[in-house]
This record gives C-alpha cells, structure tokens and sequence, in this order.
C-alpha cells in the first residue's frame, strides 16, 4: 500500500502493514506462500465482529435477548459488511487477480464483506481487542442504533428485498443529499430491475433533479440510510399483498 487513507478511514494506524495487506488478499490473487490470502484472517475477523456486536449490544441493556439476536444478524450480515467496507475504502483496496477483477469482484459483496472481516482481524492481531472494539464501535454503532429502535420490524429494505426477490427482481437506490453538513437531508428514492449477478444496487447523485423518475418510493431522512428505509417502506406500501 502507498498511503494510509483506508487505515485514515478505518480509523486505526498499523503498527504492522503486512498485516493489512494480507487482509487485502483475496485469493484469486494466486501470488503464492510468500503473499497468503486473507481466508484465514476472515475466519478470525467473523469471530472478534461476533463478539464485540454481541457485547456492544449485551451493554445497551434495553433489548431482551430475541431483540439482540435480531439485530446483531442485521448488522453482521454480508450486505451490512460490504456496506462498510465501501464506506472505508476497500473496494478500491482489495487485491484481486485479474480474471475476478475482469469478472467485477471488486463489487461483489461476498469478496468485501469477507475482506471486512479480515481487516478486524488484522487489527485485533495488531493491536488487540481493545483496538478492534474500537474500530468496531465506531463503525456499527449507528447500524446497531438504527436496527435497535424497532428489532425485526423497522428493516424495510430487507423486507423489500426478500418481497422482490420472490419475482426475480432487486431494488435499486438512488439518493441525494442537500445542505450544509451540520444539517443535511437526504433524499433516496427506490426503482427496481432485474435480477442478475452484477446488477447496480446503489449511487448516489448531485442533484435531486439527477433522482430516476417513476421510483417505486421514495424517502427522505438525516442519513442516507434513513432515506432509503423510508423508500423502501413506502414501497412496500404500494406493492399488492403477497
């Protein structure tokens, strides 16, 4: 690596690089034993998310153990685990070998979510649980926040998904967000298309006038996140009963 905007982004500087590096490492990289991939760390970095998600949620002490176990599966799941791994730059990062990078493994979910995965690890290796509790919090805790207010019911984009799917469909946000930074809105709005393997699922525009028309709903909130959990419950909304 030749800068530290992802390890900036993270928020945690490496006292060890190579670490990273090998979390990076996707296997389809095939440089060798000198270069390992980063299977084994993900295997590591499941286990410590696990954990602190558990003990982040264990010391809110206003959810019950269902509840618990409702949104710790929200916010660990692949989609919630690629999401941040976007967010702190390891799309652009992860190592991938030519034929997956032609293929657009870069975008893929499940080769992000396990490089998140193995970046945790790599900072609990580095720094130790205290570093990883860390990075954690400050990445999951507004999911956790999010999913807590209503455990099971409030997850409208996956509800959405799993009605579309049904038909072969995936939805497909757009947001935009307006004002200063202190006090942002978002807007987002939801369409859908068919169901296919490299199927943009999110972008994000300049201007509300950029938003695709016809959307199937469309929200606003003080997050991105927000906006698109208020499109998709207005979806859901407007589709016939299953």
């Amino acid at each position: 690596m030749t800068d530290h905007s992802l390890e900036d982004a993270l928020g945690y500087r490496f006292g060890d690089r190579e670490l990273l590096d090998r979390a990076l490492t996707h296997r389809s990289w095939g440089t060798g034993a000198e270069s390992p991939d980063n299977e084994r760390l993900e295997f590591l970095g499941d286990a410590v998310l696990y954990l602190v998600i558990s003990e982040l949620l264990y010391e809110r002490g206003d959810l019950d153990e269902g509840d618990m176990t409702k949104v710790r599966a929200g916010v660990v799941g692949e989609g919630a685990l690629a999401s941040v791994a976007r967010r702190v730059g390891i799309d652009r990062e992860v190592r991938l070998g030519a034929g997956e990078e032609a293929a657009g493994g870069r975008s893929r979910e499940s080769i992000l979510s396990d490089a998140m995965e193995a970046v945790l690890a790599a900072v609990l290796l580095d720094g130790g649980i205290d570093a990883a509790r860390t990075v954690i919090a400050r990445h999951w805790s507004e999911g956790i926040a999010e999913r807590a207010e209503a455990p099971g019911s409030r997850d409208f984009k996956t509800r959405l998904q799993e009605r579309l799917a049904a038909e072969g469909l995936v939805p497909v946000y757009t947001s935009c967000g307006e004002g200063p930074d202190h006090d942002r809105r978002f807007t987002a709005v939801v369409t859908v298309t068919a169901d296919e393997p490299d199927a943009a699922r999110a972008a994000t525009v300049d201007a509300p006038g950029d938003l695709p028309g016809n959307p199937l709903g469309t929200g606003t909130g003080t997050s991105k996140k927000r906006a698109e959990q208020a499109a998709a419950a207005e979806a859901l909304g407007r589709l016939p009963d299953a």
